[in-house]
């Protein structure tokens, strides 16, 4: 977990390059990288919401809006900022009307005096546009809201430039992951699962991670027994002992068919084929998850090494190492074993309960 979080602090810098000091939009015309930045409650909570977004590079909490620079968490409020997320994403898994939908979705846009148990101006909706083209497509997006009449009440969220972003002190990054029992239990807490049950149903609180219906067991991990008369020596070697195949003489390090690509033992989608590359090493690799929360990063100091073991959420299987020298937008690179997983084409991704990952490969 800590390498995890390590990995998404790394990220930071690709949404804050261009961005702290400037109110247009930050882009990368190579790795179409652009930014979006939010207001609508506590950071932590808007912030763990588009970490788990695919096509999000990263999200970062902090503070807009006021008059003094170098804003604190001690004297943000009296200084007359807002609690912010800056978001970068890509354009080619992403579009900014997406992203608003992720921002809608996880705030009350009809409360102009804070939100949830968080009371005050700081924690008011606000969407901050970076350019033209996105305070029209915020406005459209706010009135179509408005005309579905979902929320029962008007939409209080105002639509304002982009004023330079603080970063918050790092102990608020990722706060969901560092302290997800403090968190979880804020969360539970403040009201908002309530209210987005209410307003968009129960399967709107889901992890995007988790399987279609958990209480099926889908994603389970067999038993040891089971798992040795269902994998191949190979697989077992890899998923179950930390193993490693060979370079080059492995099932998916050189196929390019459209598909993602999830664990062999348990099923849970792990990476698409939009997002991998020839890195030349013999083994799959790819530029992000597919599913953010489905893949967890520990420290590996096995053979006189650190490295961030990548290791699946559900069945615990070892996938293999991810690293800090891939392209863009995320300069990473996750070097997978083609053995610890299944890959399933386009064409039977309905067939096999994978339908809602369709909408990527659009």
């Amino acid at each position: 977990m800590a390498k995890r979080i390590a990995i998404a602090a790394a990220l930071t810098a690709i949404v804050l390059t261009g961005a702290m000091g400037a109110t247009g939009a930050t882009k990368n015309e190579t790795s179409r990288v652009e930014s979006a930045l939010f207001a609508g409650g506590c950071f932590w909570s808007l912030e763990s919401a588009f970490d788990k977004t695919y096509g999000v590079v990263t999200a970062t909490s902090g503070y807009a809006g006021g008059r003094n620079a170098n804003p604190t968490y001690d004297n943000y409020e009296m200084n007359g900022h807002v609690e912010a997320v800056l978001v970068a994403f890509d354009t080619s898994r992403i579009s900014y009307d997406q992203i608003l939908d992720v921002y809608w979705h996880h705030t009350d846009p009809t409360d102009p005096d804070g939100a949830f148990v968080d009371r005050g101006a700081q924690y008011r909706p606000i969407v901050f546009y970076m350019d033209e083209a996105q305070k029209a497509a915020a406005e459209a997006s706010k009135a179509a809201l408005d005309k579905s009449k979902v929320f029962g009440r008007p939409i209080a969220a105002q639509i304002s430039p982009a004023p330079k972003f603080w970063p918050a002190e790092e102990y608020h990054q990722h706060f969901s992951l560092k302290n997800p029992a403090y968190y979880e239990n804020y969360r539970v807490n403040s009201g908002r699962d309530q209210f987005f049950a209410r307003v968009w149903g129960v399967a709107a609180l889901a992890d995007p991670g988790a399987p279609p219906s958990a209480a099926n067991g889908e994603y389970m991990k067999p038993s040891k027994p089971e798992l040795q008369k269902t994998l191949t020596a190979m697989q077992f070697d890899v998923t179950q002992q930390d193993g490693t195949e060979p370079p080059f003489q492995n099932e998916y390090f050189d196929d390019h068919r459209e598909g993602i690509y999830v664990d062999v033992v348990s099923g849970e989608p792990l990476f698409s084929s939009r997002d991998k590359f020839e890195s030349g090493t013999g083994w799959p690799s790819f530029t992000r998850p597919l599913v953010p929360s489905n893949v967890v990063v520990r420290m590996d100091t096995s053979f006189g090494m650190v490295r961030d073991e990548v290791r699946s959420r559900y069945a615990d299987s070892h996938l293999g190492h991810v690293f800090d020298d891939g392209p863009a937008p995320t300069g990473l690179r996750y070097c997978m074993d083609s053995a610890a997983m299944r890959f399933i084409p386009v064409a039977d991704m309905e067939r096999d309960g994978y339908g809602r990952f369709l909408k990527y490969f659009d």
